[in-house]
């Protein structure tokens, strides 16, 4: 869930070899595959089904970049990865994005040398409990035990809080969230504590998830988003552009279901630079076909708010109102810059 903080010479060390190359897109053109960093199992971010087949959230944006440089949204492997993994797995170049539900930091940025190439999903931490406890809020957690995943900014923000608060509390460390769904289902921790999207989603799994509730103190902030290796601005702009188009095409209107006939030309010049319907080719500035957007967004199925609204919106177990993430025309803070 969320996103792992330890920084310094140690970190550093261990991450420069992985700098990109600036070849990235040849790589995987002659791989003719994609190697997307996931989360190990968070239902409606990224989980395999009983055949192995990946969906949710986050896997649709490496959907989406496969289809926009390969021409196929199945042309990826994915490569799950933990809080304590995730960076190597991409410094390394195991994979060629991370789209795990990370959060946009100073120091992954600068110090770790990993390019963010946007939010898709503007979040915060929070706390679970057992409605049994009887506690309402996080400042009733005094002296709790509290399950938290190591290697992620959960850790320090937790520190943060208590301190701020002045109270105590006694860590239960885990690696994943299925660990921290065993442990705290277990009795093992009076709380468990990620980002609240992270929290839905693990509530969302549980055979009685009416017994528990999440408290209402969001205690940070978690831009999560897709990241890169620095070194490679193709690979990144690639990224970037493939997460706008999912959020332009919304704005715009352009869905699943009208997207074949938009892209024979409308009277809306962004929405004919978007889907490669005008004279304009924004595609070949990225080294990519003309429609390469068109692809990327059928490849994902659908726009921003289509993908959000199967994967983890209300009507799904996940339930999530779109709050920040809806469009900025309706009071969120999703905004692509202009496609010309």
């Amino acid at each position: 869930m969320k996103n792992t903080v330890f920084l310094g010479t140690l970190a550093a060390a261990g991450l420069v070899a992985g700098f990109a190359s600036a070849a990235t897109l040849d790589d995987v053109k002659a791989r003719g595959e994609l190697n997307c960093g996931v989360n190990t199992g968070l239902v409606g971010f990224a989980a395999p089904d009983a055949n192995g087949n990946w969906s949710g959230f986050d896997v649709a944006i490496c959907r989406a970049m496969a289809a926009a440089v390969l021409g196929d949204a199945s042309k990826v492997r994915f490569v799950p990865t933990t809080g304590q993994t995730r960076f190597t797995a991409l410094a390394s170049g195991e994979v060629d994005i991370l789209s795990r539900n990370t959060t946009w930091t100073f120091s992954r940025d600068a110090d770790l040398k990993f390019t963010f190439t946007g939010v898709n999903y503007y979040d915060g931490q929070g706390f679970m409990v057992n409605k049994a406890l009887g506690v309402t809020s996080a400042k009733e957690l005094d002296g709790a035990t509290i399950c938290i995943q190591t290697g992620t900014t959960t850790e320090l923000n937790l520190a943060d809080f208590f301190k701020s608060n002045n109270m105590n509390y006694d860590p239960v460390p885990i690696e994943t969230n299925a660990e921290g769904e065993q442990q705290f289902l277990a009795g093992a921790c009076d709380a468990y504590t990620t980002d609240a999207s992270g929290l839905a989603a693990t509530r969302a799994a549980f055979a009685n998830p009416d017994e528990y509730v999440i408290l209402p103190e969001i205690i940070s902030k978690e831009p999560l988003g897709p990241l890169v290796r620095q070194g490679d601005d193709q690979w990144a702009d690639i990224g970037r552009w493939t997460l706008n188009a999912l959020i332009a095409a919304e704005e715009y209107g352009v869905t699943s279901a009208n997207i074949e006939e938009l892209s024979k030309g409308t009277d809306n010049p962004e929405i004919n630079r978007l889907l490669g319907a005008g004279e304009d080719n924004l595609g070949a500035m990225l080294g990519l076909e003309k429609d390469w957007a068109k692809k990327a967004i059928i490849g994902a199925g659908g726009n921003y708010g289509e993908i959000f609204a199967a994967t983890i919106g209300e009507s799904t177990p996940i339930g999530l109102a779109r709050g920040l993430n809806a469009q900025w025309t309706q009071g969120g803070l999703l905004y692509s810059p202009p496609f010309r």
